[in-house]
């Protein structure tokens, strides 16, 4: 059975200002979910499943279901706040989902094959999909807890408008995952990447330095951790109700317990993506330069 890409879609794009997921950036009114699914179809992925919000399904399904229908099977499922482990109690204060970890939670019932993740607003470039693709093409019976982790150099995912925040990934020498250190404000200056450490002074970064961008590669396997995390996760955090549950942390504990390993697949590829409403004009040079070199035709469907 060909892998599973799962699209992590629910966000309602606060910060952007309007749904990020279904904004056009392509010549033919592509979104960067269209040129992901074309990535991940060209690979060989065989099914997509949305992560969605019971409140965007409408405007998004607007723009989806029929584009995709002939394409590649597409199914949808909802991360709510209701949408927890049985016997697990909500807090009453809690307005609004649990972040990653529980989006792809919610996917439990509707996938039973390895599977990867990605974010909806973000490209991650063709050799991510390829690479991912033949990971988990490799995997049976006997590797239920073999994961895998698309590695960035951390020179291909600067932004032109500012600081980022990105998780600098430890690898052993065999690429498999230690850890990940969560740097925020990272910029150029001086004409290096660099972020300023407590003291306020800069700590200079290799630009070839391997971060992780949300693109994960798991078994059907992993929801089972998911849920246990969860349950720990709400009891330690159920008087914050802010508190979010992402995948890194998941993956994290799993490595560090020895439940899990997970391999890193570098990719030189140039990622980006759009977090406001600056990005867009960005990622549509981005887009079209991608066309003019032959990466992508002008109309992505036809």
């Amino acid at each position: 059975m060909n892998p599973t890409l799962l699209v992590l879609a629910a966000g309602i794009g606060s910060r952007y200002g309007s749904l990020k997921q279904i904004d056009p950036v392509g010549p033919g009114g592509e979104t960067i979910i269209d040129y992901s699914i074309y990535d991940a179809l060209k690979a060989g992925f065989g099914r997509v499943v949305f992560i969605i919000r019971r409140e965007i399904e409408e405007d998004f399904k607007e723009v989806f279901v029929k584009k995709f229908e002939n394409i590649i099977p597409v199914e949808y499922v909802f991360q709510e706040i209701s949408n927890v482990p049985e016997g697990i109690r909500i807090p009453e204060d809690r307005i609004k989902p649990w972040g990653t970890g529980h989006a792809v939670m919610m996917a439990t019932d509707a996938i039973h094959e390895p599977f990867a993740v990605i974010n909806a607003d973000d490209y991650y470039g063709a050799d991510a999909y390829v690479k991912m693709a033949a990971h988990l093409n490799s995997l049976d019976e006997n590797h239920q807890n073999d994961y895998s982790m698309v590695g960035y150099l951390l020179k291909n995912t600067m932004s032109e408008h500012g600081v980022v925040s990105r998780g600098i990934c430890q690898l052993n020498k065999d690429s498999f995952l230690q850890g990940v250190t969560e740097r925020t404000n990272i910029q150029y200056t001086h004409g290096s990447i660099a972020f300023r450490d407590k003291d306020g002074s800069w700590v200079f970064l290799p630009d070839e330095a391997i971060v992780s961008m949300n693109f994960w590669g798991f078994t059907p396997y992993f929801f089972e951790h998911l849920s246990l995390q969860f349950g720990d996760f709400i009891q330690l955090n159920y008087d914050q109700p802010k508190a979010e549950f992402y995948i890194p942390t998941v993956v994290d504990n799993l490595i560090k317990s020895g439940e899990a390993q997970v391999k890193v697949l570098k990719s030189t590829d140039q990622w980006f993506g759009v977090t406001y409403k600056e990005d867009k004009p960005v990622v549509i040079q981005k887009i079209n330069q991608l066309i003019m070199n032959g990466v992508y035709p002008a109309n992505l469907w036809k």
